[in-house]
């Protein structure tokens, strides 16, 4: 590919975070975003180059070229990037960090608990297979 992608690295697994790559993929209309599963060769080793063990990782990453964003910053910028109306989620970072985190972290915790784990990781229709890595 000629030009760069922003790449999303998620937990494959995790029913929530499969989910919410199921949305960005149907919801970016301008193909912008790239997405890694942590279960994954490329997601693992980016994981691990940025800190996050991939076997028990604590957040998403949005890498965008030099920038690697984390947390309630990653979700929210991603959001943004979809365009109207997702945009508008970008409103939040009015909120500070400090209080969006925690908020964050909770969630990401408990994510098994609270939204279950799937057996296998999930697999993008063909459709969007091209953007998954």
């Amino acid at each position: 590919m000629s030009e760069v992608h922003p790449i999303i690295l998620f937990d494959g697994e995790c029913v929530l975070c499969s989910a919410n790559a199921q949305f960005i993929l149907t919801h970016d209309k301008a193909r912008r975003y790239r997405l890694a599963p942590m279960q994954g060769e490329v997601g693992a080793a980016l994981f691990r180059r940025h800190g996050v063990d991939p076997d028990d990782p604590d957040t998403i990453l949005l890498i965008d070229g030099d920038r690697v964003l984390r947390d309630s910053d990653a979700v929210l910028s991603i959001y943004t990037g979809l365009g109207w109306p997702w945009r508008i989620a970008g409103l939040a970072l009015l909120v500070p960090r400090w209080m969006r985190d925690p908020v964050y972290r909770w969630v990401a915790r408990n994510r098994y608990r609270i939204f279950g784990r799937r057996e296998t990781c999930w697999i993008p229709s063909d459709e969007h297979a091209d953007r998954i890595m």
